[in-house]
């Protein structure tokens, strides 16, 4: 009977482990996008979420906005860690906010289960083309050198304090040693905008989002501010090529609810990571000038955290808030 009761014992835990990935497989998953519709999470979200209709069936993309990605990460996070719901982690709601937010409704190191990383956007520094040329700007040492020379003649625009736009900023002026006025606007296309019309020297803004008026010529790219230079911007360097080690990128990718089950994150990690490596999805990323990125969910884990630490440092100096 000893033996017996094991055995028993032994097939309920399975059934226990396996009942959450194969009803994870069954019903439908909720993918939380903490953000709007339309952008560019969102549009990556939903063709991923086509492409692993086959092994994980439908998945269905729910849009919570909110607090700065705030309201849809803590969905996440308070959701029964059973594959049935996970959701979108971005450099916001995961590096930024912890930082950034007097108070936070969840914990970034330890509520979630990285499932794998999906992107990866380099950010760009423009200069409006036209302000380039009568102050004889044609590259990143000539912005310094004019900085240098000129101080407190220049600012930069960004989507408001503590955006990326911000932080990305602070950081090039600390090492570059330059002083540049910070004006915060209400978003990444008024700041944008305000490039367009002069009324700002520079800005750190999203490649996607500043890609049109680079080649139109209306903006001038003097540095990207990934690791290495982008495919998608030939010839414009990367800042960590003058300051070295710098890397600011935007960034998004899967997580669950801390405690789903390992060999649920691990089915989820296997469908999304062979989606991430389909050609067609690298096609379709392409137009938002987005690089997917497959990774364990152990490498995802560790890159949050890295990029946790490397936000405190870099929040403090900018002397961002949000109460």
């Amino acid at each position: 009977m000893n033996r017996r009761h094991l055995l028993l014992s032994a097939a309920a835990i399975g059934v226990a482990l396996a009942a959450p990935l194969s009803h994870a497989q069954d019903a439908p998953i909720r993918l939380v996008v903490p953000y709007a519709p339309g952008g560019p999470l969102d549009v990556t979200a939903r063709a991923l979420a086509e492409r692993v209709r086959d092994t994980l069936g439908v998945v269905v993309v729910d849009n919570k906005a909110g607090a700065g990605g705030n309201i849809g990460a803590d969905l996440i996070a308070k959701s029964a860690p059973d594959g049935h719901t996970i959701g979108i982690a971005a450099t916001a709601t995961h590096a930024v906010n912890p930082w950034l937010y007097n108070r936070m409704p969840y914990d970034a190191a330890k509520d979630f289960a990285g499932i794998t990383q999906m992107v990866r956007v380099p950010n760009v520094l423009v200069v409006n083309a036209a302000r380039a040329e009568q102050l004889k700007i044609n590259t990143l040492q000539d912005l310094i050198a004019y900085a240098k020379a000129n101080p407190a003649k220049l600012n930069y625009g960004s989507g408001g304090n503590g955006s990326a736009g911000h932080l990305a900023g602070e950081m090039f002026k600390q090492k570059a040693g330059i002083f540049a006025l910070h004006i915060p606007y209400r978003g990444a296309s008024p700041a944008q905008l305000a490039l367009l019309a002069g009324e700002v020297d520079f800005n750190i803004d999203n490649l996607a989002a500043a890609a049109p008026n680079i080649k139109s010529g209306k903006l001038k790219a003097l540095a990207v501010t990934s690791l290495e230079a982008s495919p998608m911007l030939p010839g414009v360097p990367p800042l960590s090529q003058t300051f070295k080690g710098f890397a600011i990128d935007t960034w998004w990718g899967l997580v669950a609810p801390a405690g789903t089950p390992k060999p649920v994150i691990a089915k989820l990690n296997k469908a999304f990571t062979e989606a991430l490596k389909a050609p067609e999805t690298k096609t379709r990323f392409s137009a938002l000038m987005a690089e997917p990125v497959a990774t364990t969910p152990e490498q995802f884990d560790a890159f949050m955290a890295a990029e946790r630490a490397k936000y405190q440092q870099v929040v403090k100096a900018s002397g961002a808030k949000v109460d």
